[in-house]
Order: C-alpha cells, then sequence, then structure tokens
C-alpha cells in the first residue's frame, strides 16, 4: 500500500491493549495512529479526516453509510466500571443530570436507561449545576466512592435488556483492501493477546482502579453476535429519544 490509512483511537485506558497491538504489529507500517477522545475520534470520521475510527457508537446514528470492521470492540456484558451517573441523590430523588462533553454514547445511553429503565423524566443540561452528572473513562476511577450513589450504565443496560454493551466500535468510512483489513485485525488480537504486558506498562500511573480486573473481566473486547444486538438494540431504542 503506497499511501498511509488514518486511524483515530481513543485514548482512555481500555483501548491500551488494541494500541499495543497496532503499535507493535506489521500493521504500524500501514497506519497514521492518532489518540483523541471519544467525541473528537467521532468528528474525525465524520469529517473524513481518518478512515478508520474507534468511535462511540452514537456516532453511527449519524453516519449515511459505514462499515463495521474486526472482530473486536469496547464492549461490557454487566458492569464496565467507566461509565457512571454519579449523584448524592437516588435515582428517584434526581430531577437534572449533566451530560459528559466527552461522549455522546453515554449520554444517550443515560436517557434511553432513564426512559426505559428508571421511567422518569429529568432536565439533561449540558453544563452548569445538576443533581447528577455523567461520567466516562480513567476521570472515573475511584470516584465511586465520593458519592452517595453510583449507576454503572452498561449494568443498568444489562439489567433492562439482558444484553451486552457497546461503547466503541472500528468503523470505516471507505474501501480497503482485505489484506489491510487482515493485518488491522490480527494487530487488535495480538494487543489483547499481550494484556499483561499493557498492565505492567500501566503500574506505575497508580490509577485508582484494579488494572487487571478492568482490562480482562470489566471490558470485553470480542464484537460477537450478543454484542451486535446489543449495539443494534441500543441503536433503535437511541433513535426514538
Amino acid at each position: 500500500m503506497s499511501d498511509k490509512i488514518n486511524v483515530s483511537a481513543v485514548s482512555y485506558t481500555n483501548t491500551k491493549p488494541f494500541v499495543y497491538g497496532l503499535i507493535h504489529s506489521p500493521v504500524a507500517a500501514h497506519i497514521n495512529l492518532s489518540l483523541d477522545i471519544p467525541a473528537t475520534c467521532a468528528d474525525k470520521l465524520l469529517n473524513n479526516e481518518v478512515h478508520i475510527g474507534l468511535v462511540p457508537v452514537a456516532t453511527l446514528l449519524r453516519m449515511p453509510s459505514y462499515e463495521l470492521l474486526s472482530d473486536y470492540c469496547i464492549g461490557a456484558v454487566g458492569a464496565v466500571n467507566s461509565v457512571f451517573i454519579f449523584s448524592d441523590k437516588p435515582i428517584e430523588e434526581i430531577q437534572s443530570i449533566r451530560f459528559d462533553a466527552q461522549s455522546r454514547t453515554s449520554n444517550l445511553l443515560a436517557q434511553v436507561l432513564m426512559k426505559h429503565l428508571w421511567k422518569k423524566e429529568v432536565n439533561w443540561v449540558k453544563e452548569g449545576e445538576a443533581d447528577a452528572f455523567v461520567e466516562i473513562g480513567d476521570r472515573t476511577f475511584g470516584k465511586k466512592a465520593q458519592y452517595a450513589y453510583s449507576y454503572d450504565l452498561s449494568e443498568c443496560w444489562f439489567s433492562l435488556t439482558q444484553l451486552p454493551f457497546v461503547f466503541a466500535a472500528w468503523v470505516c468510512v471507505v474501501k480497503l483492501p482485505p489484506h489491510f483489513l487482515s493485518l488491522f485485525n490480527e494487530a487488535l488480537a495480538f494487543g489483547l493477546h499481550n494484556r499483561n504486558l499493557v498492565i505492567e506498562s500501566l503500574a506505575e500511573e497508580n490509577l485508582a482502579i484494579d488494572l487487571k480486573a478492568y482490562l480482562t473481566q470489566s471490558i470485553d473486547y470480542q464484537f460477537d453476535a450478543q454484542k451486535r444486538l446489543g449495539l443494534s438494540t441500543f441503536l433503535e431504542l437511541a433513535s426514538t429519544l
């Protein structure tokens, strides 16, 4: 391949195994890799600044056409331990919730759960004071102890649907050669196979979370049939909000 493929991946800890694989596999010679917050990753794909993005799945609602790549995603079966609604009030007393500016997917998931699981109307705000707030990613590590109530949105989704949740998927908007796609998928698999090395490399950062449990149990990376069903179910519910 003469021209490199531009790839944007989310910069959170849960993506580190993918990044390790992309950097340490033969596909590295064929890509330009950037690390971004989820919203930026989505914007880059939507604006054709990258060919492939590990994008929050709500982005798919804004895309007229796309292709889901690889056998892998950022997903969870039950609690994910990094996507929450935090509050000092129980859900039944919450009147307002502040969105997280970094991910439209988790904001939509919170709205879906409020409508279909908790069956409650609240005031959603983008900034300012609120009774509760959505927060995702590494910023949530160690934060459960700071609030009286924390609602793991993936765990709540499973309670509602008995399905896994897919937070981000590898998506492309151009036709790519089969050989490249094979190399790309193999790189992701290589990174997941070497999660122990990723965990060792992150140990010095003193993240307020059990890294091994988070990267081997909380995050479920297999983009299997149940996850695809969970994704289609979420997109259907989110499209009706």
